[in-house]
């Protein structure tokens, strides 16, 4: 990869993105809420379940075909691709948070210079993927990388809401961020793999976390 187009990537994966992203825990306060999640090997056990599950089946393959859709110019690919991933959102609070972070990047890449960001600023199915690759293809960055680089943001998003939600060090965020990262080239290399017909997975865990989260009397995150 050109220096160039890994420093991009490098922004693009920052926590200091500014898309909102920290407002969100993906369903993890729920989880938390409901005792599923409590400590470091039950969090381990959970996001290693999210990222073999809906991760792997069904986020990262999408990417990888959106990319190659920017790629080729074939708005068609990305339209229909970008509606099958608002599909998958088993939870009014997952569509929400997808379609957030998607509209806030398209608003931040058309700050950019990235023009064909510009119409998904309001789409009410902007998905973030959706944008995520549209960065990487304008900014030279591989599909391969792209999609390591959205597993990885989503797991060091995942361990912060964590941090705030149970007691939980610096020093074990970080060892098991570092354990995460076989998990995440594997499920990276999976999603390669898939054919068009073989994506879609169901985590009940993950859509009743969520669900329970939108009634929640207290909480931190949106969802």
């Amino acid at each position: 990869m050109r220096a160039a187009a890994l420093l991009r990537l490098l922004q693009l994966a920052s926590p200091q993105l500014p898309i909102g992203a920290f407002a969100w825990s993906t369903g993890l306060e729920g989880a938390v809420e409901h005792g599923w999640v409590h400590d470091a090997a039950s969090l381990s056990d959970w996001l290693t379940g999210v990222l073999g599950g809906p991760l792997a089946h069904q986020d990262l393959p999408a990417l990888l075909r959106l990319h190659a859709a920017w790629s080729r110019g074939d708005e068609l690919a990305v339209q229909r691709w970008n509606a099958w991933l608002h599909a998958t959102r088993e939870t009014a609070e997952l569509r929400a948070e997808d379609r957030a972070l998607g509209q806030a990047l398209a608003r931040l890449l058309s700050s950019l210079d990235i023009a064909e960001a510009a119409p998904w600023r309001s789409a009410a199915r902007a998905s973030y993927p959706t944008l995520f690759a549209l960065a990487a293809v304008r900014w030279q960055i591989d599909a391969e990388s792209a999609a390591q680089a959205w597993a990885w943001a989503w797991a060091e998003n995942q361990f912060v809401a964590a941090t705030r939600l149970f007691p939980l060090g610096q020093t074990a965020v970080q060892r098991q961020l570092g354990a995460l990262l076989p998990a995440i080239e594997a499920a990276v290399d999976y999603a390669a793999g898939l054919a068009d017909a073989e994506l879609g997975f169901s985590a009940p865990g993950l859509a009743l976390a969520s669900a329970r989260h939108e009634t929640q009397y207290t909480r931190l995150f949106r969802s």
